[in-house]
C-alpha cells in the first residue's frame, strides 16, 4: 500500500502522464504543491552525505526493524496494483483502498476496467482528489493495456511509462512490487529523507533516485524502497522528525535531531 501523496505521476503536473511529487516539510512547499521530475527544492535544513559503510548500517537498522515492509496499497496483482498506485496521487491510502475496494468489486482486469470507461470507474472514484481526470487515466491504460500489451501490464520500463498517468515513480513501483526489481521510487517521504539523513543528497527528484540506488548496496536496493517510504511517513516526519524513535539515528547526518517530548507536569492537587 502506498499513501500521503506518494505518487503523483498523473495529474498535479497540469498534464496527464506527468511526473510529479509534493513538497511538504521542505522551503517553498506552501506555494507549490507538487514538483516536476527534473524541478529543484532546497531543503531548510539537511545532513551532509553519509558515507557507504553508513548507509549500509543505516539501512539494514531499518530492515531489523522492520524485516517485511510492505506497500500498504490493496492489489491482487500488477494490474490492481498499477490502477492502484495511478489513484494515490494526492490522496492517502486509506481513501484509495475505500475506494478500490468498491471499483475492483466490479472491474478488476483490464478488459472489466476498459468496458466500464471513465464515465463507469468515477462514481468508485469521487471520494478521492482529482477522480476525474484519474477515471480518464484508468480507463485509457485499461485499454492500451488490451491493445498494445495482450491484457498484461508490462514488465518494461519503457512500456509502463508510456501509459497515460504513469510516470516514472509509479513505474518503479510496479517494477519493485509486482515484479521484483531493485527499483527506487522517490516520493516527497524518500526525497526529505534522501537529503536530510544524508542518504543521497540531491536537489532533484531524479538525482535523489540515482544516489540512492548508486549507494545503497544491491543486496538491501528493493526493500530499501518500502523502508524509506515507511520511515519517512511514520518517523521521520515532514513536519518534525521523531528522531527519538528513530533506529537508524546513530548514522544519520540530520543536524538538528528532535529529542523526545517531555511528559507534562501533573495538575495542581
Amino acid at each position: 500500500m502506498w499513501r500521503d501523496g506518494g505518487f503523483e505521476d498523473d495529474i498535479g503536473g497540469g498534464r496527464f502522464g506527468q511526473d510529479t511529487t509534493g513538497l511538504s516539510g521542505f522551503a517553498g512547499a506552501a506555494k507549490v504543491g507538487c514538483m516536476n521530475k527534473d524541478a529543484t527544492v532546497t531543503p531548510r535544513r539537511k545532513g551532509k552525505a553519509m558515507n557507504l559503510g553508513e548507509v549500509r548500517a543505516f539501512i539494514e537498522a531499518l530492515a531489523r526493524a522492520n524485516p517485511s515492509p510492505e506497500s500498504e496499497l490493496d492489489y491482487h496483482d500488477a494490474f490492481t496494483l498499477l490502477v492502484a498506485v495511478v489513484l494515490s496521487a494526492q490522496a492517502t491510502d486509506a481513501g484509495v483502498n475505500k475506494a478500490t475496494a468498491r471499483l475492483f468489486a466490479v472491474a478488476d482486469t483490464p478488459a472489466a476496467m476498459a468496458a466500464l470507461g471513465a464515465e463507469g470507474i468515477a462514481p468508485h472514484i469521487r471520494t478521492i482528489g482529482l477522480w476525474q481526470g484519474k477515471a480518464k487515466n484508468v480507463a485509457a491504460l485499461s485499454q492500451t493495456v488490451l491493445d498494445q500489451h495482450e491484457g498484461q501490464v508490462p514488465h518494461d520500463r519503457t512500456a509502463l511509462e508510456a501509459l497515460p498517468g504513469v510516470g516514472r515513480k509509479t513505474a518503479n513501483v510496479v517494477l519493485n512490487v509486482a515484479f521484483g526489481e531493485a527499483t527506487m521510487a522517490v516520493d516527497t517521504h524518500v526525497f526529505r529523507l534522501g537529503n536530510r539523513t544524508g542518504l543521497a543528497p540531491g536537489a532533484t527528484v531524479r538525482t535523489v533516485e540515482n544516489g540512492l540506488v548508486k549507494r545503497i548496496p544491491a543486496d538491501l536496493l528493493r526493500e530499501a524502497h518500502h523502508l524509506l517510504i515507511l520511515h519517512g511517513r511514520y518517523v521521520c516526519k515532514a513536519r518534525k522528525a521523531e528522531c527519538w524513535r528513530c533506529v537508524a539515528a546513530e548514522w544519520c547526518k540530520f543536524p538538528d535531531k528532535t529529542l523526545a517530548p517531555q511528559g507534562k507536569p501533573p495538575k495542581p492537587g
